[in-house]
């Protein structure tokens, strides 16, 4: 029996948004009406502005008593020059026709003998269909006569090489990273994946780009309420452009207005392998290395793959300790300022003095040398992100440690603000994922600003605002905060702790139908 997912949207307010777009830039859907080539080739170069890199190559194709004429367009980069030189061109120009064989079918019966190698041929009636096999690499025959156009399968270009993710870095594990190619993404989780179950699902989304986009799931794993969920709020998508996979995430969220992700963004292929296991569905978008995970609940965002190639009590430890850090990075100023402002009481009495004599020796408040700290900190960040990377990271280090010490020795911060700033900064850049970091660089100005109102008072109650606000969340329907808000049995789920291997014989039950068990014994496998 499918499980119903509570709080699923219904409509498309919730999810599945739609930004407008320009129908003129649209090619109609209407079927090539004219037999000239010649006026079939002229519509293609004024529907393309005459652009340099559509190349169109006449010719004639011999072998009867009145030569045929013939052309192949196709655009230069995006596909591959040896396909059609070797493969294409030179069975073209030698192929041999008879007087009988006059129209397109008898041409692409003769070209589909010769032509085996190149693998999948088409044909074409309409102006739309010709348009997107163009722009997507493949070769466009036009034969002088016929109303239909040939589609050959010669994609190719220059795409970067698998190299190791610039975000998802790990100690132990696999060095491959996902590319801007989804053919190779697919392939790099195919290869982790032999089952016959993974299935793939494609659409084309932007009116404009014309980007494809990749549905991928273990069917009999994933929950098909969810998997159909999700393609109908990709469905609902209407945008001119998809250049990357954010422009989806925002696009199919639960709840916009929200500081926290619901989505679970990644570079790795194991990753995706390792969540496609466990019932969860990925989305792949042509053009970005990072793919989307959904549903995606809290505590996912401090689990890495590599907790699974480490023993189990240390994979639990580092663990425990990441989100240790996540909560330093968010309260660590907000903290300090309450304590130092309204409850010195707290703080040892040696600790006070020395933590009074550097406030008495500045002239600002600590909730304002946070503030200042804090500021100068995501400055320096962000340059070091947007400077070339030969130099950014030593710009930022020998930035922090400079302004710093300046700060300090000029009287503007206290030397134990300093401490504070930079373990809060150390805590947010090792929390593992960079969206849920995000979050908790946002959360800390508004619990400093409820530290130095109220004290811990205002902390407190901001937390049970944040938490209350978490608890309210849903990824594709299922509570951000599972399985702990609501209290649900999960058995066997490393989402309290990565178990030992030897316990996963079966995959959680928070996201999925069956065991993989029942799904080896319904496939009688």
């Amino acid at each position: 029996m499918e499980r119903k997912v509570k709080g699923m949207a219904k409509d498309g307010n919730a999810s599945g948004k739609s930004a407008g777009s320009n129908p003129q830039w649209t090619v109609p859907s209407i079927p090539i009406d004219s037999t000239e080539l010649r006026v079939n080739l002229e519509q293609i170069r004024q529907k393309t502005g005459n652009s340099g890199d559509i190349i169109i190559r006449e010719f004639t194709i011999g072998g009867s008593e009145e030569e045929l004429q013939a052309a192949i367009i196709y655009v230069d980069g995006i596909v591959n020059n040896t396909t059609i030189n070797q493969f294409v061109m030179e069975v073209l120009l030698n192929v041999m026709l008879s007087n009988e064989q006059r129209t397109l079918n008898d041409l692409v019966q003769v070209i589909t003998d010769k032509i085996v190698p190149i693998g999948g041929l088409k044909t074409l009636v309409q102006w739309d269909e010709l348009y997107d096999a163009l722009l997507w690499g493949q070769t466009i025959l036009l034969i002088d006569g016929s109303k239909e156009a040939l589609a050959i399968a010669t994609s190719g270009g220059e795409v970067r090489a698998i190299d190791e993710p610039g975000t998802d870095t790990s100690i132990r594990g696999s060095r491959e990273g996902f590319v801007e190619s989804l053919t190779t993404n697919i392939s790099m989780v195919r290869r982790r994946i032999r089952n016959p179950n993974l299935w793939l699902e494609s659409m084309t989304l932007g009116q404009v780009t014309h980007t494809r986009i990749g549905i991928m799931y273990i069917n009999g794993i994933a929950d098909d309420s969810i998997v159909e969920e999700a393609k109908r709020r990709l469905r609902k998508i209407k945008l001119d452009s998809i250049l990357e996979s954010g422009y989806i995430e925002k696009m199919i969220e639960d709840q916009s207005f929200t500081p926290f992700p619901t989505v679970l963004p990644t570079e790795r292929p194991d990753t995706v392998a390792a969540n496609l296991l466990e019932g969860k569905i990925a989305i792949m978008v042509d053009g970005t290395p990072f793919m989307l995970i959904i549903p995606a609940v809290f505590n996912q965002f401090f689990q890495i793959t590599e907790d699974s190639y480490h023993r189990y009590d240390i994979s639990v430890a580092l663990r425990l300790l990441r989100i240790v850090m996540f909560i330093i990075s968010m309260i660590g100023p907000s903290f300090y300022i309450a304590a130092t402002t309204f409850h010195q009481e707290m703080i040892p009495t040696q600790l006070v003095i020395s933590l009074v004599s550097q406030l008495e020796a500045t002239p600002f408040t600590a909730f304002v040398e946070a503030l200042l700290m804090e500021v100068i900190f995501e400055i320096l960040r962000e340059a070091g992100v947007r400077m070339p990377k030969a130099i950014g990271s030593a710009v930022s280090i020998v930035g922090a440690l400079v302004i710093g010490q300046a700060a300090v020795q000029a009287g503007l911060v206290s030397t134990a603000m300093v401490i504070v700033v930079s373990l809060t900064a150390i805590s947010s850049l090792a929390t593992p994922v960079f969206s849920i970091a995000v979050s908790a660089r946002l959360l800390r100005f508004l619990l400093m600003i409820s530290a130095a109102t109220f004290g811990f008072f205002g902390m407190i109650l901001t937390l049970i605002m944040i938490i209350a606000h978490m608890c309210s969340l849903r990824s594709f329907g299922v509570p951000y905060m599972a399985p702990y808000s609501p209290m649900m049995h999960v058995k066997n789920s490393q989402i309290h702790a990565p178990l030992p291997i030897w316990m996963r014989h079966l995959v959680p039950k928070l996201m999925k139908k069956p065991t993989t068990e029942q799904v080896g014994d319904q496939d009688g496998t």
